[in-house]
């Protein structure tokens, strides 16, 4: 998702080349409708190319493109190598000392937690020699996808004039979530003391976070997770009049698209790093409690920094936002 304002701005530099992209199948989706884009050539170095045929199959795909150069966003050793043998012939990307030999243009990398993402992989570009336009996040979907919204939220009895607050409970990393009963107890809050419309999103893989909560709950939220893949869970953050949520993909996505409100709860992670961008519509909760922040430790038992924003202080600018 951060990469896609370097994508934007090589495209600015480059209005009638050929541009490519390779990633991961699983980030398929989140660049999937870029206009920006011609292709997106999908690498699973851990998955179907990680064996040595399939890695040299590959290899021998990307010499077939004849790609004049390669950007290299991240500081992958087996990427650069992979770059180099199918013969691209400038390779720029941030200095280690394993790889230099296989850039051709070497950048002098950031100091570690010095700029935000979104500014790190600009960082490449920039001293590569292109120019800088902006720096804001690019997530595209469909018409269909927000008919496929609007016809999931018109089934369960959700009207074009109510007020919805979409909450996003989910994360890839256990320490930057905040905890089931915070969320029931903001859910409840939110649907008894202010009469708004709650819908829970999140992927398949977040239905049991989802049923945890909603069993934790008096009143009845509609549950998303699942039901809308995450383009439309983009054109759901469109919709929504408030967004709230950890630091994770869909807050990104959510800001991306110009989602209305946003409410986003910091924890471990730094909001200079990676918090959303721009920020005019964004509020984001943060309290010191006396840890480094950024914090990596993903076994933290305590999870004081989440625990200590509470579902009245969520609250409390969500009525803010409605003026309540």
């Amino acid at each position: 998702m951060f990469s896609s304002a370097a994508i934007r701005n090589i495209r600015l530099n480059h209005p009638s080349g050929y541009l490519a992209c390779i990633i991961p199948s699983r980030c398929y989706s989140v660049l999937k409708d870029n206009p920006h884009l011609d292709e997106i050539i999908i690498f699973d170095e851990k998955d179907r190319h990680r064996g040595m045929l399939s890695k040299l199959n590959f290899i021998n795909l990307l010499r077939s493109k004849k790609f004049d150069i390669v950007f290299l966003l991240h500081r992958s050793f087996s990427r650069a190598l992979i770059c180099r043998l199918a013969g691209i012939p400038e390779r720029i990307g941030h200095y280690t000392k394993k790889r230099a030999f296989l850039l051709t243009k070497r950048i002098v990398p950031p100091k570690k937690d010095s700029l935000h993402r979104i500014d790190y992989y600009l960082d490449v570009i920039e001293k590569a020699g292109l120019r800088i336009e902006d720096r804001y996040l690019d997530f595209f979907f469909t018409p269909e996808d927000e008919k496929h919204v609007a016809d999931f939220l018109s089934k369960n009895f959700v009207r074009k004039e109510d007020f919805i607050v979409a909450i996003n409970p989910g994360g890839n990393w256990l320490p930057k979530r905040w905890a089931v009963d915070y969320w029931a107890s903001l859910a409840d809050k939110l649907i008894n003391e202010t009469g708004l419309k709650v819908v829970i999103t999140g992927s398949i893989s977040d239905l049991k976070l989802a049923g945890q909560i909603k069993d934790k709950m008096i009143q009845a939220p509609l549950i998303a997770c699942g039901v809308l893949n995450i383009k439309q869970l983009g054109a759901l953050a469109k919709r929504v009049d408030i967004f709230i949520t950890a630091d994770t993909g869909p807050l990104h996505i959510a800001n991306a698209v110009g989602c209305k409100n946003i409410i986003a709860i910091f924890g471990p992670t730094s909001k200079e790093i990676t918090g959303p961008y721009p920020s005019g519509n964004v509020v984001c909760l943060q309290k010191d409690v006396g840890c480094r922040v950024p914090c990596y430790k993903l076994n933290c038992l305590d999870n004081r920094c989440m625990q200590a924003i509470t579902p009245s202080d969520v609250l409390a600018e969500v009525k803010k936002i409605r003026k309540l």
